[in-house]
């Protein structure tokens, strides 16, 4: 593993830890020490840049106020993976420095299968935490919890609210899905939708996953690297100067996480869009209870994602009218989620870890009732 040391820097805290609490589980970089990383294990990160978010205002570097929050929080029962707390990426003289840093610790995090959270920082950082699995060489998914796509037009400078173009524009392109979760009509083109929708990407709705919170749980199953814009959550659960008074309820964005630990496909995960007051107690209490509970997702993660044998699952196939191929869908025995198989070509070895795809019970049903599944359809198109 190359040393990632050099780009971070320890977090000045001031605090005694309470018993039995995070941080006295956390395993801290400070100014003699720099952890030894194991696998199998959590990063925490922070990176305070801005620059590329014209409405942010520059906070200071070390956000310790969410973090001391964070640690006093109860240390779960059931948790027996190491918690690192790597430090502060204090933004560099050019702002492409910052995405270099953050690209290159990233990507370390990944080969050592070490997950990363990274707490920004504007969203645009996303683009340099997907820069960092091109070398893994696999096509990723991308899931971001926003109200709106942050699309932005191919020809505009990487900034916080047009960061997706670029993501899209990149070269080598190893992207193959990408979804957004939490959109809000009044903040959406017709040409982003239409877009979105001619590349076959997920976008769920607001008013859809108020509906059934469970909407979300397959595109979360399905991800690789998890992006969360703060921004999306309501004004009155978390005060900023950029969030409506709609969005996401406390315990929705926390269900949210709780559903990103779970997923065993998830390897990274992003929280942008820290407001201005960091002194805030029901924001900072709000950030560390997101990240208490994808801890708690991670702890409870089943392994049961259908790589190579899937001789213990449940396999049951639907034959629709006026279809040549059959449906099949699998229920795992661990924890009785439900996956649909798409084909795909035989030379198309890198799409493997793509053609089960997460799915609900109730895709399963529209089936029975010879309705074609639309996960189902998506993911062909892209397949072939």
């Amino acid at each position: 593993m190359n040393d990632i040391s050099i780009y971070l820097s320890p977090r000045i805290l001031n605090h005694i830890f309470k018993s039995e609490s995070i941080g006295e589980h956390l395993i801290s970089h400070t100014e003699t020490f720099f952890p030894d990383l194991e696998s199998n294990s959590i990063a925490l990160i922070s990176c305070p840049e801005y620059r590329n978010d014209l409405n942010a205002v520059k906070l200071k570097h070390e956000h310790s106020e969410y973090f001391e929050t964070l640690a006093d929080l109860h240390y779960g029962d059931a948790w027996s993976f190491k918690i690192y707390d790597l430090g502060v990426i204090v933004p560099g003289n050019e702002v492409q420095d910052t995405y270099f840093a953050l690209k290159q610790i990233v990507t370390e995090l990944l080969k050592k299968n070490i997950l990363p959270i990274v707490i920004g920082g504007s969203q645009d950082l996303t683009f340099a935490m997907y820069e960092a699995y091109q070398k893994l060489e696999q096509l990723v998914n991308l899931t971001t919890i926003d109200s709106k796509f942050d699309l932005g037009d191919p020809e505009e400078e990487l900034k916080s609210s047009a960061f997706i173009s670029k993501i899209l524009m990149h070269r080598p392109c190893f992207l193959f899905n990408a979804s957004t979760i939490g959109v809000q009509a009044p903040y959406v083109k017709k040409s982003e939708l239409d877009l979105f929708e001619k590349l076959f990407f997920d976008v769920c709705r607001l008013g859809e996953f108020n509906a059934d919170f469970k909407v979300a749980e397959p595109f979360l199953r399905n991800t690789d690297l998890l992006s969360l814009d703060l921004n999306s959550i309501r004004n009155a659960d978390f005060a900023s100067e950029n969030n409506s008074p709609n969005g996401f309820y406390a315990d929705q964005i926390c269900q949210i996480t709780k559903y990103a630990g779970i997923s065993d496909k998830l390897t990274a995960f992003g929280i942008f869009s820290l407001p201005k007051n960091t002194n805030n107690h029901h924001n900072n209490q709000l950030i560390s209870e997101l990240i208490w509970y994808f801890l708690d997702g991670y702890a409870q993660r089943k392994g049961d994602f259908p790589i190579g044998t899937k001789k213990d699952y449940t396999k049951f196939i639907v034959h629709l009218d006026d279809f040549e191929n059959e449906i099949v869908f699998y229920k795992s025995p661990k924890s009785e989620r439900w996956w649909m198989e798409v084909p795909y070509p035989k030379s198309g070895a890198k799409f493997e870890r793509h053609h089960l795809v997460p799915c609900n019970f109730e895709d399963y049903q529209a089936a029975m009732k010879n309705e074609m599944p639309d996960l189902w359809w998506k993911t062909y198109q892209k397949l072939v």
